[in-house]
């Protein structure tokens, strides 16, 4: 429709749309913004100007989309064609308002937004992915990853992404393996999938063994010997054949072990109108001998011939070399593992020396690169009943006060057993064998589990201070005696007296030490010497909530009030402590401590200035390494005890990668991070008082980065020759610096998509494949081939591999035949020879002239000679 017949139509239009709408749409000439759907339908008015200035009679439009956008004479301004969010996401306008093509007012600028419709449906980068996971893989890891575009504004939910998993097949249990993260369209295994996911039955090797097809018949013969049977007629060979063949050179597109479709929808899935994409995932299960064989249980001292085997692991690389360390890195570490993978205990164990050992057993490859992850094995040491029961000590003293009534607590008698806590070989009795003096009945009791003695009687002074018991200890194998001494004491009734109850007051700076003795204090007691009765213990009851200050003693009256924290003026800049003294037997009844038994002191602090103070004592930050430049990672925070203005600086960061707000401590990023640089590195942050710098405090920020996927898989060689004679398949291995699950395992196709007559191309595992040449070339040729390589998450690029396909020496390399050789020397060399013959005949012809000159003058004196004789 031309805009002739846009602007017939016009009046039409405006007649339909009714007054109220178009009453909304028109407004003064003046600036204007309008938010216009993309998609609208055509002719659309938007807007028209209402122009007071007379003899308007026409508008004219400048600017970006005057193509797509019109304005009528009357001021009405309209689409004309249908706006594109993805091609333009505003305009902008001039509008000049003419009087017989006269500009007499304006020009005013009109923005129109052009808004966002979910039109686009969201599309996977990939229609197929290939995917290879272990058995056994923990539930919730990433093993590979799905992503998905969408045309839509980025900034609406119109391309707000969601993935989902719409089938796992096969699924006859009904009972899903694998999940997917709706945010980040990462796969990984379901609890149920780390259990059951099982990978094809296949043969096991050991590192350097030998995986022919002669090795596989004579493995096949161990387990199955078939007399007079050729393989090739054996169909139990031939299957097995087939199987483990299978199982070497599978490839996820044409024979997956599990194949999901997943869904993207736009609009973040929530709503039945959300747009959607699909894609296939073809996933091949390997198998997983990496497996822990621990906990491992030994019993110590176990009587055997050592070194003994305790344990096996295997690689999921045949051939993988074994390290074992030990985690704790203590000295003693009896444990060696083999080539093959055997762990060995070298000697006897002790429970009471150790009773867990952590073995780390690392599988690398010969450029001692892991192969798989870290095992951590343990290793339990079983008890054995070989330790006799300790007494705590020498001699056990209890004292109780006479006339305690019947049951009273005398004490607790302790003892131990090196043996396992919790089993019966440490497992305790307590008996009384005997008591001097004795009495009759016996003045004591024991509890046979726990060790409490209580008394049978009312003890009295006047009859024994002293009971000394013998007490047998045993577990079911082994005994020991221990001693028990009892004294029967004065009753307590005299309490402790301070010499003076009020300490006065005392001046400490902010900055005294802890542990410095304060003030020294004194109190008596006049109950019998060296009792429970008459030893003095000294509490702060009053006027130290944080527990500031301490009290230190011997319990023999003297007490050191001393420094127990730090002091800090701006919290607490005084103290009045209440000090009580106290005897750890109880008082006689009726009888309660009075004023006598407490004591005052008034601290006051004197401030000290002070370095700024760390909100934490710890900085950590985890980015991404792609986080754009001028982003904030973290903000540092401190103060001034004293309240004074304070500056921060930073230091260390070797790279120029980071940078500090000096006034509020924001860290921002001022270049490009990159983990595949260094994966963590630290920096120094100082805070310091602004008028006076020296007054500073330090921490370290320790700053990890988080592997993105920004490196493709690159070839680690790109040129390789077959010979033509024994064409033997040319291994093509690839490498990526990012980190799983952004790296390996690579997938290899021929960049057409398709496969070729010529070649094949067989993943081997995840870092390359086997190329095979299928069909032999008439002649000798170099071929170039276009190889894609994909990481995990299917990003890669197509790149080229040269092949030469040749006849070769008996030594291995390409024979170039002496008639296909290129003699030609090239114009450089041609012009060199033939400067060097022109400057050699030009060096002859200068000898050949003067030697002729010579020869005629010696001729012309000979004459001369001769006329004058």
């Amino acid at each position: 429709m031309t805009p002739m017949m846009h602007l017939l139509l016009l009046p039409l239009l405006l007649s339909i749309a009714g007054g109220k709408d178009l009453e909304e749409k028109k407004g003064p000439f003046q600036n204007t913004e309008l938010d216009v759907p993309e998609g609208t339908p055509v002719p659309y008015p938007m807007y028209q100007f209402q122009v007071t200035h007379a003899g308007v009679n026409n508008f004219r439009l400048n600017g970006e989309g005057k193509d797509d956008i019109r304005i009528s004479k009357d001021g009405w301004l309209f689409l004309e064609k249908p706006l594109d969010w993805s091609r333009e996401d505003h305009y902008i306008l001039a509008v000049e308002a003419l009087a017989d093509d006269e500009v007499v007012d304006g020009p005013v600028y009109v923005t129109i937004n052009v808004l966002d419709v979910n039109n686009n449906a969201p599309y996977f980068n990939q229609s197929d992915y290939t995917a290879l996971v272990r058995e056994n893989n923990p539930a919730g890891v990433p093993f590979t990853r799905v992503f998905a575009l969408d045309r839509d504004d980025p900034q609406t939910p119109n391309a707000q992404l969601s993935y989902s998993l719409v089938s796992q097949i096969p699924n006859k249990q009904n009972i899903l393996l694998f999940q997917i993260d709706p945010n980040t369209g990462e796969i990984s295994t379901t609890e149920a999938g780390e259990k059951m996911l099982k990978a094809r039955e296949g043969i096991h090797y050991g590192r350097g063994e030998d995986q022919s097809i002669d090795a596989l018949k004579t493995k096949f013969n161990d387990y199955c010997p078939v007399q007079n049977v050729p393989y090739e007629d054996n169909p139990f060979f031939t299957c097995v054949e087939r199987a483990e063949l299978r199982r070497r050179n599978v490839d996820p597109l044409e024979d997956p072990d599990y194949t999901l479709s997943v869904r993207v929808q736009d609009l973040g899935g929530a709503l039945d109108t959300a747009l959607s994409g699909n894609a296939r995932v073809r996933i091949v299960v390997q198998q997983n001998l990496w497996v822990n064989p621990g906990p491992i249980t030994i019993r110590e001292h176990l009587k055997e011939t050592y070194p003994m085997d305790i344990a096996k692991v295997q690689s999921n690389d045949p051939s993988a070399i074994y390290k074992l360390v030990q985690k704790e890195r203590e000295l003693k570490f009896p444990f060696q593992i083999t080539e093959d993978g055997r762990i060995l205990l070298t000697e006897e164990l002790d429970r009471e020396d150790k009773d867990m050992y952590i073995l780390v057993v690392f599988a690398v490859d010969n450029d001692d690169k892991q192969v798989d992850p870290p095992m951590e094995i343990q290793v339990l040491v079983e008890d054995v009943n070989d330790n006799t029961p300790v007494c705590a000590k020498e001699e056990s003293v209890f004292e109780v006060q006479e006339d305690e009534p019947v049951g009273s607590l005398i004490g607790q008698l302790l003892a131990h057993d090196d043996d396992q806590e919790g089993t019966l070989n440490s497992q305790l009795t307590f008996t009384i064998l005997s008591q001097n003096p004795p009495t009759e009945p016996t003045a004591f009791a024991i509890d046979g589990d726990s060790g409490r003695i209580q008394a049978l009687r009312s003890l009295q002074r006047k009859d024994h201070q002293v009971y000394n018991l013998n007490v047998r200890v045993n577990d079911p194998v082994f005994s020991t005696e221990c001693k028990v001494v009892v004294k029967v004491i004065d009753v307590n009734n005299e309490m402790p007296l301070f010499e003076k109850n009020d300490y006065g007051s005392h001046t400490l700076a902010e900055d005294t030490a802890v542990g410095h003795t304060v003030l020294t204090i004194r109190a008596t007691d006049a109950d019998d010497p060296d009792s429970g009765s008459s030893l003095i213990e000294f509490h702060i009851t009053a006027g130290d909530d944080d527990e500031v200050f301490a009290v230190e003693t011997d319990g023999k009256g003297v007490g050191y009030l001393v420094v127990a924290k730090p002091l800090d003026f701006e919290s607490s800049p005084t103290f009045k402590l209440q000090i009580d003294a106290r005897n750890p037997e109880p008082l006689m009844k009726g009888l309660e401590y009075g004023s006598e038994s407490t004591a005052f002191v008034s601290l006051s602090l004197t401030d000290v200035d002070e370095v700024p103070e760390f909100s934490l004592d710890i900085h950590d930050v985890t980015v991404p390494e792609n986080t754009t430049k001028g982003s904030v990672l973290l903000t540092v925070e401190a103060k001034d005890p004293e309240g004074k203005e304070i500056r921060f600086k930073l230091e260390g960061d070797t790279r120029g990668w980071l940078e500090i707000n000096e006034a509020t401590g924001e860290i921002k990023t001022k270049d490009k991070l990159d983990r595949e640089t260094v994966e963590t590195f630290k920096v120094t942050v100082t805070a310091f008082e602004k008028e006076h710098p020296e007054m500073s405090a330090e921490r370290v920020v320790t700053v990890w980065l988080l592997d993105v996927n920004d490196n493709i898989p690159k070839l680690m060689e790109t040129q390789a020759f077959i010979c033509v004679k024994k064409p033997e398949p040319v291994i093509i291995k690839a490498q990526d610096t990012d980190s799983a699950p952004f790296s390996q395992p690579f997938t290899f196709a021929f960049a057409h998509g398709k496969k070729s007559p010529n070649w094949d191309l067989k993943s081997i595992d995840g870092t390359s494949a086997r190329l095979t040449l299928k069909k032999i070339p008439s002649e000798d040729k170099t071929v170039i081939l276009n190889i894609n390589i994909k990481d995990n998450a299917g990003m890669g690029v197509t790149q080229a591999f040269e092949v030469r396909v040749c006849n070769c020496t008996e030594l291995g390399y390409c024979y170039i035949t002496p008639e296909n050789r290129d003699l030609s020397l090239g114009m450089g060399p041609t012009i060199g020879i033939l400067a060097g013959v022109l400057g050699f005949c030009v060096l002859v012809f200068v000898v050949v002239i003067k030697r002729v000159n010579k020869g005629g003058k010696r001729a012309t004196e000979e004459e001369e000679r001769n006329a004058m004789m």
